[in-house]
């Protein structure tokens, strides 16, 4: 049985791959190990902004993380 913490951790992983763009950036990450939002930015029809969001919705349900590298943060998944 799964526990409280558990059920939540995976209901928010769930609702955060809810999303076409979401998927379409783990699907990159997975091919190309670790990026910045430009990269992603570059392969989606998004604004910066947009992907900025679809990136920290991943990040908070443990899905990726974020390495901050001089002014950008570079993203793999976690």
């Amino acid at each position: 049985m799964f526990s409280k913490d558990d059920t939540e951790l995976f209901a928010a992983m769930c609702k955060a791959l809810g999303h076409p763009a979401r998927v379409m950036i783990i699907n990159y990450l997975k091919k190309i190990d670790r990026c910045f939002c430009g990269d992603i930015v570059e392969l989606l029809p998004l604004a910066q902004s947009t992907v900025s969001q679809h990136l920290k919705s991943l990040k908070q349900a443990g899905l990726i993380k974020g390495e901050v590298e001089g002014p950008k943060t570079c993203y793999c998944l976690d």
